[in-house]
């Protein structure tokens, strides 16, 4: 019975010697029972660092008979005979013979459902951290949609407000500073764009584009904060490098999270504090992007660690610990790697890898770019609808179309619209509605239009800040109709609209 028990059994006389072992305990341990016997237990498989507690507990229980473990089942780590350490569970208990007094030694395996145990906590845990990132991508999709139609005002009032600057002789001081309103703008349309494409998983938009440039911006978009920290930024990059076939807007984005991350952690340093940004292509034919700084570094106890979503070092309210992570996320979208390297400067360096652009990507440099300027038709009176609760967006979209040529009526929802559309005499060249409204919603008034004024199907496009929304994207999926995503500009507008053109008279 004791030979053929699945769990190891030595017994051991009153001195602590092998008097006999099982098959099992061969198995676990490494040793042969021929080479187990008369050798101290001890010198067998207690690792070193119980040994000191292992002979003080026997030489206790041979002065006292008091026993410790005896009778109890406790869990330790015990030697193989290669050198290993594994995890048992141990159970000893006392057999008086004639002879003299011997302890048998129940020992079980548990390095099985050790692993068996990590396994479900790695995949407990990594089941919590989906968690986090769908309720995060819930939350952002609605914040998203409530900054979008603010910020489509401010980005589409900003660029009205740069062209009639410059067409009126202002100081070119105010001019300026209404660029640099703009420019934020678009940044943060940009921000929550590069979010919103992770969340849905969409494809990169990518076009053969140079580095340096894009550099340049992402730093001068940082300039005041790495400035009042008192971080000087040097470039050292490889004017002869070729363009590359990436998403910019991604790029910059990565570029930014990598400036961010290094100006936080050289808050805290002494001395200079420097970040600098190299270019060169790498042996391998690919670009490489190095962001590196003067900052303390990253513990190599925690390197394998900083791209896990949620990971971070920071003091709470400092960061969230998933701007790494989302970096390699876009890296690994436009067929790049982010990786951390060696840094020149004695802090924290990070490399981007991106493909360079080969002759046949070169052509299509003007893919996802939305042109400035669409040409006006002529003297045709053309005349719009435009269906938005929020007036300000409403406004804008109008005065937008009103420089390509029409004339716009404005309803506040669904209902309103469906009376100026049947009541309007010679009809609507082009629907602008809005997705979301009280009354009447978007998918409604368009079940409308297809059932009483089919002609206008074709002529209407939707604005939308929750295209992420299932229910929206569902709807804009099976309509096949153009939309045009908060926050936009005036030329969004109308190269949307160019392409519907005055209705046959």
């Amino acid at each position: 019975m004791v030979d053929s028990a699945l769990d190891a059994v030595i017994v051991v006389d009153e001195e602590g010697r092998v008097v006999t072992m099982n098959a099992s305990a061969e198995t676990t341990f490494g040793y042969s029972k021929s080479e187990a016997i008369g050798l101290s237990i001890s010198s067998l498989i207690v690792p070193d660092h119980h040994k000191e507690a292992h002979e003080a507990g026997m030489a206790r229980y041979r002065a006292t008979g008091v026993p410790h473990v005896l009778g109890r089942r406790v869990e330790m780590d015990a030697r193989r005979k290669d050198g290993t350490i594994i995890a048992v569970e141990l159970a000893i208990t006392e057999v008086n013979l004639p002879d003299g007094r011997y302890f048998t030694a129940n020992l079980r395996d548990l390095s099985a459902a050790k692993a068996a145990a990590a396994e479900i906590q790695r995949q407990r845990e990594a089941l919590h951290q989906s968690e986090k990132l769908a309720a995060i991508g819930s939350l952002l999709a609605g914040v998203a949609h409530e900054l979008n139609n603010p910020l489509s005002v401010v980005l589409g009032q900003a660029t009205v407000l740069q062209e009639e600057l410059e067409g009126n002789g202002f100081a070119e001081s105010a001019g300026e500073r209404v660029k640099q309103i703009q420019v934020a703008a678009e940044r943060c349309a940009r921000v929550i764009r590069s979010f919103m494409a992770i969340a849905r998983q969409q494809k990169a938009e990518k076009r053969a584009v140079a580095v340096a440039p894009l550099l340049d911006s992402a730093i001068e978009l940082l300039a005041y904060g790495l400035r009042s920290n008192g971080v000087a930024v040097y470039r050292d990059y490889d004017e002869a490098m070729p363009e590359v076939f990436i998403d910019p807007n991604q790029l910059q984005q990565i570029v930014v999270n990598l400036i961010v991350n290094a100006n936080q952690a050289l808050q805290e340093a002494a001395g200079s504090r420097a970040i600098e940004i190299r270019t060169f292509v790498g042996l391998e034919g690919k670009a490489r992007i190095v962001v590196d700084d003067s900052g303390p570094g990253i513990p190599a106890a925690i390197q394998m660690q900083i791209f896990e979503p949620f990971f971070t070092t920071k003091p709470l309210g400092i960061g969230t610990g998933i701007g790494l992570s989302i970096s390699r996320g876009l890296a690994e979208s436009q067929d790049g790697q982010l990786a951390l390297t060696a840094s020149s400067l004695g802090g924290a360096a990070f490399e981007l890898t991106l493909p360079l652009a080969t002759g046949s990507e070169m052509k299509v440099e003007g893919v996802g770019k939305a042109t400035d300027t669409v040409s006006d038709r002529g003297t045709v009176a053309l005349r719009a609808i435009v269906i938005d609760d929020e007036p300000q967006i409403a406004k804008l979209i109008a005065e937008a179309l009103s420089r390509k040529g029409y004339r716009s009526d404005i309803a506040s929802s669904g209902a309103e619209a469906q009376a100026l559309i049947a009541d309007a005499a010679g009809g609507y060249d082009a629907v602008i509605c809005d997705l979301r409204m009280p009354d009447m919603d978007g998918p409604a008034l368009f079940q409308w239009i297809k059932a009483y004024h089919a002609a206008l199907v074709e002529r209407t496009l939707f604005v939308t800040g929750d295209a992420l929304g299932p229910a929206a994207g569902r709807f804009l999926a099976e309509s096949g109709r153009p939309f045009l995503e908060k926050p936009f500009t005036p030329a969004d507008v109308a190269r949307l609209v160019a392409d519907f053109g005055p209705r046959g008279r």
